[in-house]
């Protein structure tokens, strides 16, 4: 089903704000309650943060992590489709997917409001950064960056390392998408956040904005928080209008829930007075599938 911006502006979007623990099934509960609550709220579609039903896995390099994964369909995607189904809500989650014995994905799955699975993204960009190592876990997507139709809207999904790459999000965005949503997992070292955490939050929220901004449409990135071994996770989740307006922003230490009123019918209005989408040179922008363009010819 095409979603209709003049019809179903506008939209309740709730974004769930969780600390996660070393077990996988109070996790599952604690996720599902909070859905259910952001349901209650009004929300119409709800998401969440990056690996939801896992502490953050890729601190390390451990075999033994690999048994964390599970398929797509399978128990935890369909707890998601089944909570969608009864609460008539559209649902964003971010999965450790199995697809094959080697090859693992990161991979958001998108369930419209009558249960049903409308999207799959399997993580593009995959970073390796101390405590991030999730090049050891993740094979990159090989799906693109769509859009996806939903009762409530046409939403682009990124995972977290995505957001930072404005060419994911404007091709998400001619794809269609009135809604960017980057379920996410970002922290702090310890020993870095005197120092640097300030300006690294700042940067985060930046970039979200930016995206908002040159693309008119809604961003809406769902954050873990809370401690898990080196990493503290900053919180903050966020939803930023099409002209980079922070609609809301949660605590930086505690869970939440957010529900925030998003009026779809303001991506027409952003996008005609500020036409960045018309105004493109789509005719001059060959190298931009070119690796570097600096070296001496």
């Amino acid at each position: 089903m095409s979603s209709d911006s003049s019809t179903l502006s506008p939209v309740a979007i709730g974004l769930v704000q969780m600390v996660c623990d070393e077990s996988k099934q109070r996790n599952l509960d604690q996720t599902l309650q909070r859905i259910a609550d952001a349901a209650a709220q009004g929300a119409q579609i709800i998401c969440l943060q990056e690996l939801f039903a896992l502490q953050y896995p890729c601190q390390s390099e451990d075999h033994q992590k690999f048994q964390l994964a599970e398929p797509i369909p399978g128990p935890t995607s369909n707890l998601l489709a089944q909570a969608a189904q009864q609460l008539g809500v559209v649902i964003v989650g971010s999965l450790f997917e199995r697809r094959a014995a080697g090859i693992y994905h990161n991979t958001a799955v998108v369930f419209d409001a009558d249960g049903s699975q409308v999207g799959m993204y399997r993580k593009m960009h995959i970073p390796d950064d101390p405590y991030y190592y999730e090049k050891f876990y993740f094979t990159p997507g090989d799906l693109g960056f769509q859009s996806f139709a939903t009762r409530f809207g046409r939403l682009g999904v990124g995972v977290c390392w995505d957001q930072w790459f404005p060419e994911a999000a404007r091709l998400m965005a001619l794809a269609g998408a009135e809604v960017l949503i980057y379920p996410t997992a970002i922290g702090w070292l310890p020993e870095e956040k005197q120092d640097y955490g300030a300006s690294q939050q700042a940067a985060w929220e930046t970039m979200l904005r930016s995206h908002a901004i040159a693309n008119g449409l809604f961003v809406v990135a769902p954050n873990r928080v809370g401690c898990e071994d080196a990493l503290e996770f900053w919180g903050t989740s966020l939803v930023v209008d099409p002209y980079g307006n922070m609609l809301a922003q949660a605590s930086s230490q505690a869970e939440e829930t957010l529900v925030v009123e998003c009026d779809l019918g303001a991506v027409d209005g952003a996008r005609t007075h500020w036409p960045f989408l018309r105004d493109r040179r789509i005719e001059a922008y060959a190298g931009l599938t070119e690796r570097w363009l600096g070296d001496d010819q």
